[in-house]
């Protein structure tokens, strides 16, 4: 996840960063102990497998926006949107993806004696250099699932099923169209969410997946947590399904709403989508 994660193009932004985990607890007690690493510079790949031990079944690859504002500019969130397809990145160069990093962790797991079944998450960067595992998940994405599964050309339950009982099989999982995800915000987040704001939502063209919200004590929505709700949009390509979220997007309406503008509007849909 990108929660607590400061990007630092100087010394002195380093520094300050520093002094807010470590000294003025922004954090909490997490903030006692940091990692400092070389900044990988490149696009996000947000790939996700089921397994049920044996079989691999890819997902459809995703693009996830971890900054707060547009242009990737601003904070580290936990997510502020994401895509599907994603450009660039065919079938073929996903599938390379699986053989690279979840075939020998499934592996290692099972050469520990580790018989594991359920999602494998791998945050990648893809940078001049080559890929690099950012972070490794058992568990679906978040914002990436609102995008990945509306692709699904089949059902989730067969899968889910498959995985459970040790008949998946090994193969990419058939999708169709494309999903953008916009990620709507508290007034605060992601250092300090405000909650108990009103929230207005309208008919939307899309589908909104609901998050950090809870009942009002008149029996509305208000807010209650950072990441209010996902608005998803799908469509022939990218830019239609842009269009469709962010149509969902704008229908929501709560004090210190936000939400960044540019998700999937500058991707175009790959001529061999993933």
């Amino acid at each position: 996840a990108g929660k607590g994660v400061s990007i630092c193009g100087t010394a002195t932004e380093a520094r300050a960063a520093i002094h807010d985990a470590m000294v003025a607890g922004v954090f909490g007690p997490a903030g006692a102990r940091l990692v400092i690493e070389r900044v990988l510079v490149g696009h996000e790949l947000s790939l996700v497998c089921l397994t049920d031990g044996r079989g691999i079944a890819r997902l459809p690859a995703a693009r996830d926006h971890k900054r707060l504002g547009d242009g990737d500019s601003g904070p580290n969130t936990g997510g502020m949107g994401a895509f599907s397809p994603v450009e660039g990145v065919t079938a073929l160069d996903a599938d390379a993806l699986v053989r690279s990093f979840h075939e020998p962790l499934l592996a290692e797991l099972a050469r520990r004696g580790v018989s594991y079944r359920g999602a494998l998450y791998a945050g990648l960067m893809l940078t001049d250099e080559g890929p690099y595992l950012l972070e490794c998940n058992v568990r679906l994405g978040d914002p990436e699932t609102q995008v990945m599964l509306p692709r699904l050309a089949g059902r989730l339950g067969p899968l889910l099923l498959a995985t459970a009982t040790g008949s998946l099989g090994s193969g990419t999982v058939a999708t169709t169209g494309a999903a953008v995800g916009v990620v709507l915000t508290a007034a605060g987040y992601p250092v300090a969410a405000r909650r108990g704001d009103a929230i207005a939502d309208e008919d939307t063209p899309g589908t909104v997946f609901w998050s950090g919200v809870r009942r009002s004590p008149t029996g509305g929505l208000e807010t209650a947590g950072g990441r209010v709700a996902t608005a998803v949009g799908t469509g022939a390509d990218v830019t239609e399904a842009a269009d469709v979220a962010y149509r969902t997007a704008e229908r929501i309406a709560f004090a210190g709403r936000h939400f960044r503008r540019d998700i999937g509007r500058s991707a175009a849909l790959s001529a061999a989508p993933a």
